[in-house]
């Protein structure tokens, strides 16, 4: 009896030591992780390769270019009016917001003005498809921490903004609807007064959010002082939009370097956070959706009558020249370098997109960060893929 128990001990105390060794090797070697490619995660497909020490991040990898689109060379085999309808699919949750800049460089080369009733339509538009984009993130966020409630009501409070950019454009995710000159069509009957109750719908749900998450304590947990982006290091990576405003930097080019837009007519507000945290960038994102509902509240209270449209050419040819022009989109700046050579569509076409320069900063953020913490922080940045990859 005593030579069987001899035998368990040491058939027991080798099994310690090999799983001894194993565990050295583990530690010593580190562990690879692959987040994605993958689509319903991080609305597009996106991989991010994670050099693993135990549950701590070494280094991480973004990878990108899955969903390359080509924007950018397309748009040089487009007429003019033509590429309105390619870059409303760039920031798809937002995709009027899109045209107003690539317009906006056209007709600075054209020497065009819209007339005083487009600029407030263009931003009554631009505004609304803020609401509608940034609505969705408010929702979606929950989802990556376990809440799935709030996205329910994100996707059901949406609609109240996307049936009035329809009703006004034809068009629900992709209006193509600004033009050279101003708008294509009048704002339809009784839309003032169903915008304003649809902003009414909004504010509740902003109200919802923050009963929902903001003050939930497992939700605080996981979002403050995790991720935290000082207003230098933001500012040295190129962010822009609530990304550098949660980290305490008041700058908004609405207000800084208005172009095109009537954002100088009506009282509004830019919102900061001092902590630059993953709650902040939330917070800031909640405070901008109930002022764009404050700035078109305004708006609609204020569009002045006249003509829609500038006297412009049937066939839009734009002079030889160049410029560039951004303007404060629903994910941070959004800017359009556009080339001329004098024909009918342009010579050469960059697009800055706020998602591109904002994921650039996640080699830096993500290291030393827990895994767990990973799908947080990379939501907390809210990105639109074909916003990266154009």
């Amino acid at each position: 009896m005593t030579a069987i128990n001899d035998r368990r001990q040491m058939a027991y105390i080798a099994a310690q030591a090999a799983d001894a060794r194993v565990n050295v090797e583990l530690e010593a070697e580190g562990m690879t992780l692959n987040i994605g490619p993958q689509h319903p995660a991080t609305h597009g497909t996106l991989r991010i390769v994670l050099q693993l020490d135990g549950e701590q991040v070494v280094n991480a990898d973004p990878i990108m270019g899955y969903m390359h689109r080509g924007y950018e060379k397309l748009a040089e085999v487009r007429t003019y009016p033509q590429v309105t309808t390619l870059i409303n699919r760039i920031d798809w949750l937002g995709s009027f917001a899109n045209e107003v800049p690539f317009i906006l460089a056209a007709e600075q080369l054209m020497e065009i003005e819209a007339p005083p009733r487009a600029q407030w339509i263009r931003t009554i538009l631009f505004e609304l498809a803020r609401i509608a984009n940034v609505t969705l993130f408010l929702g979606d966020m929950g989802v990556q921490l376990g809440a799935v409630t709030p996205v329910f009501y994100a996707f059901r409070d949406r609609e109240y903004i996307l049936n009035q950019i329809e009703a006004a454009t034809g068009g629900r995710f992709h209006p193509n609807f600004d033009r050279i000159g101003g708008i294509k069509d009048d704002l339809p009957a009784g839309w003032i007064a169903d915008t304003k109750s649809a902003l009414g719908e909004i504010r509740d749900f902003c109200d919802e959010m923050e009963d929902l998450l903001v003050g939930n304590e497992i939700f605080e947990a996981r979002t403050r002082g995790i991720g935290v982006i000082p207003a230098d290091v933001a500012l040295s990576y190129g962010l822009s939009g609530a990304n550098v405003r949660a980290s305490g930097v008041d700058w908004d080019l609405r207000r800084d370097n208005p172009v095109g837009l009537v954002h100088d007519q009506v009282d509004w507000k830019v919102w900061t956070h001092p902590d630059g945290d993953s709650f902040a960038r939330y917070w800031v994102r909640l405070q901008e959706v109930r002022e764009a509902c404050n700035i078109v509240d305004q708006l609609l209270d204020g569009i002045p009558s006249g003509p829609i449209m500038a006297k412009v050419p049937r066939i839009i040819k734009v002079p030889p020249g160049e410029a560039y022009v951004a303007t404060e989109n629903p994910l941070g700046e959004m800017g359009y370098y556009v080339i001329s050579q004098g024909g009918l569509e342009p010579f050469r076409v960059k697009i800055r997109s706020a998602s591109f320069s904002n994921m650039s900063i996640t080699p830096w953020l993500l290291k030393g960060t827990y895994v767990p913490d990973v799908v947080t922080i990379l939501a907390s940045l809210y990105f639109i893929l074909g916003d990266i990859d154009r």
